[in-house]
């Protein structure tokens, strides 16, 4: 007799499944870099994800809701993408370029901890005594992971790259929520056109800057699965869960992205870890974690 599996179960593995894959792609992408220039791998991952969610935006529906897009809607959805893609995912590339998987992973893991901190201006929500305590102990990991800092020339300016990505990513994260809050436009329509519009940008700045190479089999596979799988199944398949998922257990299975990477460095790409690494990354985490707390009670 087949074993019964309860919607919420099934939801809990299909977001462990999704937060695997995504931890999975950092592997790639590093592998990928020994040979494809940096903003040209990132942005043919994004156009070829756009292509796979193209068909599935042009349904009638779909059509008739982009037609009635206002030239605001437009703006905010060209500015979402170049800075959720163009700017955040094109940092991520570079950045993995100077840096291993863990520390460039450390950093944009701090972008929960910037929109907190952005809330109190933008927002006008005050963070709590635990929030506090959160940010606190993001800062705390972080500096235990450097300490002390003696990076030579070329990470240091992978460091300053990530942590513009990050920014980028923090900022894109509030305007994203103002626009699914503020307009009535599927969250499908809003990633289909604001990722066309910034991997479009992104993968004619590269060409130009960076160029083509000649891509083998191996290499077109890669790209291939980082855009299908890890990217239009990944994001479909975790919105599929966020309608089951209380968004406290979404953030705690998503928070375990920062580990997963660390250890799949480590398997895969031979990044060893310290102790006093390791107990960085762990303090970190669990600041971002508590940083979500608010939100998402």
């Amino acid at each position: 007799m087949p074993v019964q599996i309860s919607s919420h179960r099934r939801a809990v593995l299909q977001a462990l499944l999704v937060t695997f894959l995504w931890s999975t792609s950092w592997v790639l992408i590093k592998i990928g870099l020994a040979d494809i220039p940096s903003l040209t791998f990132a942005g043919l991952r994004y156009a070829v994800a756009f292509l796979c969610l193209l068909p599935f935006a042009l349904r009638p529906a779909n059509r008739a809701a982009m037609r009635n897009l206002s030239r605001q809607q437009w703006m905010a959805l060209i500015v979402l993408g170049l800075l959720f893609y163009t700017v955040t995912q094109g940092a991520q590339y570079v950045g993995l370029e100077y840096l291993p998987a863990a520390p460039t992973s450390l950093i944009l893991n701090c972008t929960t901890v910037v929109v907190a901190l952005a809330g109190i201006a933008l927002l006008r929500e005050r963070p709590t005594l635990l929030q506090w305590i959160g940010v606190a102990l993001n800062l705390t990991g972080i500096l235990i992971y450097f300490y002390p800092v003696a990076l030579p020339g070329n990470q240091v300016f992978g460091l300053l790259v990530v942590t513009m990505g990050m920014l980028a990513n923090a900022a894109s994260s509030l305007l994203g929520r103002s626009i699914n809050r503020a307009s009535s436009l599927s969250p499908l329509i809003v990633t289909v056109v604001s990722m066309g519009i910034g991997a479009a940008v992104m993968l004619i700045a590269g060409i130009a800057v960076q160029g083509l190479p000649s891509l083998t089999l191996t290499h077109w596979l890669i790209i291939g699965w980082l855009a299908a799988v890890n990217t239009a199944f990944g994001f479909t398949l975790w919105n599929l869960t966020l309608r089951v998922l209380p968004a406290m257990e979404s953030s705690i299975i998503n928070s375990t992205m920062l580990i997963q990477i660390a250890v799949l460095g480590w398997v895969f790409l031979g990044e060893a870890l310290t102790p006093q690494e390791i107990a960085g990354l762990i303090l970190a985490g669990l600041g971002t974690l508590i940083v979500q707390l608010r939100r998402t009670v």
